[in-house]
């Protein structure tokens, strides 16, 4: 291989790497970006955004009074089902896994005889002056470990708040004498926000307003007003007390 050949090699391959070279050069210089001084994209938030990232706040349990005159004991039978295993529901009253269900509305808590409560339900009846009315009854079915912690319970609950009003309106049945529906009318607007009458209330003309608050009174009574008017019912709980 004479020196010819040599020198045009190594020449091609300088001018190879030359214009490698010059085209690297030339592109970094054509396409250069600084480096950011952090990792990352900076993200612009508008002033006052952070108002709406605040928790909102939780709603209250629902008031199950309003939905109670239109609720369905047939379906509410059907619903008892889930419940038949570890309650009865007849006069006879007798305990299974939990207590019987019998004149359950209004019955003091933690009083049925011959069952033995858990420390937890025992402590919320308060001495039995706790009764379960119709919306303790709505939350300990929506949620039993919810609403009473450490109760034995093993429920999952009711989270459809109609089958709920279904399933009470059943129980509702389950007794010598049916303890009375509360007035719907009275237990909506019990339930009502008060930010939402006060307009009202200030777009009223002064002479008037008097008025209504003197007849106010008259309305009917809160259900649970109603509620602990009737008779006691004798002792017992709900759901696997």
């Amino acid at each position: 291989m004479n020196s010819s050949y040599l020198n045009s090699a190594a020449g091609a391959f300088l001018g190879i790497l030359f214009v490698v070279m010059t085209l690297s050069i030339v592109s970094d210089g054509i396409y250069h970006a600084p480096a950011p001084e952090t990792q990352g994209f900076m993200i612009e938030v508008a002033e006052g955004s952070t108002e709406t990232a605040e928790p909102a706040e939780e709603a209250g349990p629902v008031e199950i009074a309003p939905l109670l005159a239109s609720a369905d004991p047939a379906s509410g039978e059907s619903q008892f089902r889930k419940c038949s295993a570890c309650h009865t529901n007849d006069a006879a009253n007798a305990n299974k896994v939990g207590p019987g269900l019998w004149n359950i509305v209004n019955r003091p808590i933690a009083t049925h005889e011959g069952f033995n409560y858990s420390p937890a339900m025992t402590a919320f009846s308060e001495g039995g002056s706790v009764v379960w009315d119709y919306q303790h009854l709505s939350e300990f079915i929506e949620a039993p470990k919810a609403h009473i912690p450490g109760t034995a319970m093993s429920f999952a609950g009711l989270k459809k708040v109609e089958d709920r009003a279904d399933l009470i309106a059943y129980m509702r049945t389950l007794a010598d004498s049916p303890a009375p529906l509360p007035d719907a009318t009275a237990a909506a607007e019990e339930a009502a926000p008060a930010e939402e009458a006060a307009p009202a209330e200030e777009a009223a003309p002064a002479e008037e307003a008097v008025p209504a608050e003197e007849a106010a009174p008259d309305t009917a009574a809160p259900a649970e007003a109603e509620a602990t008017d009737e008779p006691a019912a004798e002792p017992a709980t709900t759901p696997s007390e």
